[in-house]
């Protein structure tokens, strides 16, 4: 078997090495193995993976390895197709650039400030991160300076296409220098990003990850969404009332290994650290201690975990959630050994809900919510544990003669109860480890995950806490979703085709400010001046109040139940959806929702207008 391929076997620069060992990583993904070596020799590449293989830093780490910090314009854009990937990306680039002296990177995007955007555009950044919209704009008003750009990486470009902004993406590629170097991930392969491939990027490397993961039917898989409660406290709770007999817990740095099996033992758990900066003597006699019973909990990263194979580990918990899907196959399959049975639990923040649906898609089995366990249920716990103790005491039947002497005269001598003399041994017994419990219990927030029985036809379509605005093509063109009509009402909002709305503007207006995702937002009718949506029953005042506000195309939505036509309405279907995408009078828009809008202002040359740009010109123009 050949030795895995390490961060440190791939040439990157110092800085970017440095920040690896800081945050703990020490083997590279396949698609960070397979892309690394060929975008630090400067050429292009089609990423074919899906999404939790690592592609960030399978771009932004050999990226940053080239990138020169005295040259103050943009040498690295990066097109996400959301405002909250964007986000994540950019913070990706921070955390791996922590050692490159005086770094700048920016994301822009739809619903923040242009004047903070043109600010610090103006200030100098290393790399933008972008959603093609508000990138559009900035390279319309001249804000945006992309003469030295040296990369660009069009990142989950299929989510680009079906959200309708494969033609921005082109326009934004014919605006950039024809030497830069491109590399796009995608994890499906629709002709359409196969022509961008074809026409936009020079010999590009095809590399492709296969996602076939399964895993043991034996296993039980179910997820805590971290929610306001403390991460290691929710670690203690789970280990009070599940029993167990041998744990791995999994994290994400060899760092997190030793401080996270400190703080369990700190607490009175069996617990030791597995990683890489262990010698190999040391990690035998680690695993050996698992196997014998001397050992409960073993902390350990991806790479130490490989070949542990221990009989008496039924449980396995995703500390830190993988990046990866593959990772997490391994990682669960330590557990249900020899035909046994096994349960995964997995620890997923708001913003890691997109890698949670990735996972169940990647292994085509459901993760089931859990709920943590309260105070009340620790307490019983604790009080069943402390009972059987006095049972099997008992049962031993030892010589309890002296002992019921000392009570006795203690009893006469104090008068007090040998009731009261059996309270106050118990609760010093329990002083370091009280029975009863209190904890601030949390309740998962009402739209961060829906139930799991109505999940079934779900794309991913998540990009962090919520949804994320994201249009998956004009609602009124494509098939309507199956749902139960008499959980949805019809409200009517006041906006429409006159108004240049778009099913996109609207799904990304309610999806943002009122937390519900794209999923469970129904049929959108588009009229003249208005237009009608179906939403989930029950939606409480405060949201429909706060919708009311929302400015689509600079109109408030004024959200109410539609109670059928009025005076003046306009009747359904009537009218044709316009094509322009843009103002009147030329100036670019800077509101609106998802990317901005994704609005498209007219050009003020039109001679120079870009077909791919999605203009089409009036009869009246």
């Amino acid at each position: 078997m050949s030795e895995p391929i390490l961060f440190s076997d791939l040439a990157l620069s110092e800085p970017v090495m440095r920040a690896i060992q800081k945050v703990g990583y020490e083997q590279p993904s396949p698609i960070q193995a397979a892309a690394i070596p060929v975008l630090l020799a400067g050429g292009d590449i089609l990423g074919m993976a899906q999404t939790g293989t690592g592609k960030t830093a399978a771009f932004a780490l050999p990226l940053l390895s080239r990138i020169d910090t005295k040259q103050a314009d943009p040498q690295i854009l990066v097109l996400a197709p959301t405002r909250e990937l964007a986000i994540q990306v950019a913070e990706a680039f921070q955390k791996y650039a922590s050692e490159i002296p005086g770094f700048h990177v920016l994301p822009i995007y739809g619903g923040q400030e242009m004047t903070t955007q043109l600010r610090q555009l103006k200030r100098g950044a290393h790399v933008v991160v972008g959603t093609p919209g508000r990138v559009m704009d900035h390279l319309r008003r001249g804000s945006l300076n992309l003469n030295n750009l040296k990369a660009l990486v069009l990142d989950e470009a299929d989510e680009m296409l079906r959200m309708g902004f494969i033609d921005d993406v082109e326009w934004i590629l014919e605006h950039t220098p024809k030497t830069r170097q491109t590399a796009l991930f995608s994890a499906t392969m629709p002709k359409e990003i196969r022509n961008v491939c074809n026409n936009y990027l020079n010999d590009a490397k095809e590399i492709k990850i296969a996602s076939s993961q399964s895993t043991d039917a034996n296993i039980e898989q179910v997820y805590w969404m971290v929610s306001g409660t403390n991460k290691l406290d929710a670690l203690t709770r789970i280990l009070e009332v599940e029993p167990f007999d041998g744990m791995i817990i999994f994290v994400r740095t060899k760092t997190a290994t030793v401080e996270l099996a400190e703080k369990l033992e700190a607490r009175g758990y069996s617990a030791s650290a597995l990683n890489g900066d262990m010698n190999q003597q040391l990690r035998e006699r680690t695993i050996e201690r698992l196997k014998t019973g001397k050992l409960d909990i073993v902390i350990a990263t991806d790479v130490a975990a490989r070949g542990i194979d221990v009989e008496r580990v039924s449980h396995v918990v995703n500390y830190d959630i993988p990046y990866d899907s593959e990772a997490y196959v391994h990682r669960i399959g330590r557990t249900g050994r020899a035909g046994r049975s096994g349960k995964a639990i997995l620890f997923v923040a708001p913003r890691e809900k997109r890698l949670l649906y990735t996972i169940e898609k990647a292994t085509k089995k459901p993760i089931t919510l859990m709920e943590l366990p309260s105070g009340a249920t620790v307490t019983k716990h604790r009080i069943d544990q402390f009972t059987q103790q006095i049972t099997d005491t008992l049962q031993e039947q030892p010589d309890l003669s002296f002992f019921n002497d000392l009570l006795a005269e203690y009893s006469h001598s104090n008068d007090v109860s040998p009731e009261q003399i059996a309270s106050a041994l118990a609760f010093l017994l329990q002083r370091e480890r009280p029975l009863q419990v209190k904890f601030t219990d949390v309740k998962p927030e009402r739209n961060e995950r829906r139930d799991r029985d109505d999940r079934g036809g779900r794309d991913r379509d998540d990009r962090g806490g919520r949804d994320g605005g994201r249009d998956r093509g004009p609602r009124e063109d494509r098939p309507r979703r199956e749902r139960n009509d008499e959980n949805m009402d019809r409200y009517r909002i006041e906006v429409g085709r006159n108004h240049e709305a778009r099913p996109g503007d609207i799904v990304g207006a309610i999806a943002n400010e009122a937390g519900i995702e794209s999923r469970f937002i129904g049929h959108i009718k588009l009229h003249d001046e208005f237009s009608t949506v179906d939403l989930p029953t029950g939606i409480s005042k405060d949201t429909l109040a706060k919708l009311k506000k929302v400015r689509v195309r600079n109109r408030p939505l004024e959200i109410s139940l539609d109670t059928g036509p009025r005076g003046g309405d306009d009747f359904p279907g009537r009218g044709k959806p316009k094509r322009d995408f843009g103002p009147r009078d030329g100036a670019p828009r800077e509101g609106g929702y998802r990317d901005g809008g994704r609005d498209k202002p007219r050009f003020s040359d039109r001679d120079n207008a870009s077909k791919k740009s999605g203009y089409r010109p009036k009869k009246s123009d």
